[in-house]
């Protein structure tokens, strides 16, 4: 079942309510300002609505691109060779410039996002009104206004740190110390409120709980190597009983398992064309371009990522397209326009024409394509920090029991593949997790900031164009420093 449907801004922009039925149904209500919102409790609802419609806009995504699987070394731009050449290219080769196209388009989504939550925890307490409706409202938007801080923290670095909706235009960047500190304490004090994935209603699927915000905890200290507190967030959601893997690993992102056990948080959408009818572009945008036209063919799998997985790993077949695959009875016989094998002047393979599986709807046409679910986090993500953050706490045991949990789900019903990780060498185990998160997480868009924050980036990336102390964030975009008059100063490097 599909779910939510949201649009806001809070000055001079149309609000559109969504019915607390459905996510997804679209009633207008006319255009609201601030000083006259939100001022009941409808219109409570429909300001926290309206801070999770930004994970449905497409600028939400990157800036509209899957960027992060580009810039890392499981993908290439995809669709044919000279479409959004000037656009996405350079993300593939790391040519990126402070007037680079999308930039600016995902810091002001994930602004908006920030200052919808604002609204919410600024003035929802003035409001006379259930308490613990209220409190959750309120939870809901914390959990939000990190999430979106946890984006812009790992792609630009220090940013501006905003918590007020009386914040002043010119903002200078705020370390990005206080702003991990910012998101953790909004993740933290959310947990009271929050419910438990159980207690959350089908037609309600989609809005944050209290095994998410752990979760999101969980991951925000593995970024900050601090893997004390890694482990006891992942740990609790483990022990919690509200998640587990979906026996078999393609339906983990699919489909059939929408809002399923393995579903930490994802983003809902509904089969339609358009942000305004409750669809969301991002599979579009991934999908198989030509026959059967799914969508635009961006974020081809690498070479380098078909190869790298274990030999008969069946996660390979589920991460990736290849031409003449049928797939729900379609034949996949691509795009005309874009050349099937590629070499490089020296006669090597580099590149063959191939797409990214998880993104695969039910359907042969574009529209459909816009009915996926994107799975922000997923239980084996969650067993994966678990591993990784045992193994650097000196808990080999623990972290090799959450890794084979992930194996012996891959492996399913075939016995002689994918054995067992024995390895205790805590150097070597930390490598193979690392591995392991890139085969199970392959084209969610974790490779590139896994990297980063592993320090392995300079020895992966550099023959892609990566440069050390440069790249491990984006440019600033330069609108935005324009617009600070120089309050913003711009990333080393550009």
């Amino acid at each position: 079942m599909k779910k939510y449907r949201i649009k806001i801004s809070v000055i001079f922009i149309t609000i559109i309510f969504i019915k607390c039925s459905s996510f997804l149904d679209i009633k207008p209500q006319g255009e609201l300002t601030q000083a006259s919102f939100p001022k009941s409790s409808s219109d409570a609802l429909l300001a926290v609505n309206a801070t999770y419609s930004t994970l449905r806009n497409w600028f939400y995504h990157s800036g509209g691109y899957p960027i992060l699987d580009i810039m890392s070394d499981d993908a290439y731009k995809g669709s044919n060779p000279g479409d959004q050449f000037a656009t996405v290219g350079p993300y593939n080769t790391f040519n990126i410039t402070t007037t680079q196209d999308g930039l600016d388009r995902w810091w002001t989504t994930l602004f908006l996002g920030i200052k919808q939550a604002n609204v919410v925890i600024e003035n929802i307490p003035n409001i006379s009104m259930d308490e613990k409706i209220k409190n959750t409202y309120i939870a809901e938007a914390k959990f939000l206004r990190a999430l979106y801080y946890f984006d812009m923290v790992r792609a630009w670095g220090d940013v501006p740190l905003v918590t007020t909706t009386a914040a002043p235009l010119q903002l200078p960047r705020t370390p990005k110390k206080q702003i991990y500190e910012q998101i953790i304490q909004d993740f933290q004090q959310s947990l009271e409120a929050l419910p438990e994935k159980s207690a959350i209603s089908p037609d309600q699927m989609g809005r944050a709980t209290k095994g998410a915000a752990k979760s999101f905890l969980a991951k925000v200290y593995l970024f900050q190597n601090d893997f004390v507190n890694a482990e006891k967030y992942a740990t609790e959601v483990i022990l919690s009983g509200q998640y587990s893997l979906e026996e078999n690993f393609s339906d983990a992102n699919s489909e059939k398992g929408e809002y399923g056990v393995e579903s930490i948080f994802e983003i809902g959408a509904r089969r339609n064309e358009g942000f305004e009818n409750g669809g969301d572009q991002y599979s579009n945008n991934q999908g198989v371009r030509g026959t059967p036209n799914r969508g635009w063919g961006f974020n081809r799998p690498s070479l380098e990522l078909k190869d790298s997985f274990e030999p008969n790993d069946p996660r390979m077949d589920a991460t990736i397209i290849f031409l003449h695959e049928i797939l729900d009875g379609i034949e996949i016989l691509g795009d005309g326009t874009t050349p099937d094998i590629v070499y490089d002047t020296n006669g090597k393979l580099i590149e063959i024409e191939c797409y990214n599986q998880k993104v695969w709807t039910l359907g042969n046409n574009t529209i459909t394509a816009w009915a996926y679910n994107r799975r922000l986090l997923r239980y084996a993500d969650i067993l994966l920090i678990a591993a990784e953050a045992s193994n650097e706490n000196g808990k080999t045991a623990e972290a090799l029991k959450y890794l084979n949990t992930i194996r012996k789900r891959a492996r399913g019903n075939k016995p002689n593949i994918l054995p067992d990780i024995t390895e205790t060498n805590k150097t070597k185990l930390r490598d193979i997790i690392l591995d392991e998160r890139r085969h199970e997480l392959a084209l969610e868009g974790h490779r590139f900031w896994d990297l980063i924050r592993t320090g392995k980036a300079e020895q992966i990336l550099s023959p892609l164009g990566f440069v050390k102390e440069k790249n491990e964030v984006l440019p600033i975009p330069q609108t935005e420093i324009d617009l600070s008059q120089g309050t913003l100063k711009q990333n080393d490097g550009y």
